[in-house]
């Protein structure tokens, strides 16, 4: 699953938006946080309401890429 993520700037965004995805029940492995894409892409069962949630308590904004 791939999700758009606004906001990041640097390795610190990543960091962070990846530990947050991480915790997420469901999510078996973050593949990727992408800074310069602007994208995370999760494997999992999580549900999307989560992750994105999760993302936005970092303080980005996040939705599912189609």
């Amino acid at each position: 699953m791939k999700l758009k993520v606004e906001g990041m700037s640097c390795n610190h965004c990543v960091n962070a938006v990846t530990r947050a995805l991480g915790a997420v029940p469901g999510v078996d492995r973050v593949v990727e946080v992408n800074l310069e894409r602007g994208e995370a892409v999760i494997e999992g069962s999580a549900d999307v309401a989560q992750l994105v949630a999760a993302v936005e308590e970092e303080g980005f904004k996040a939705e599912l890429q189609g």
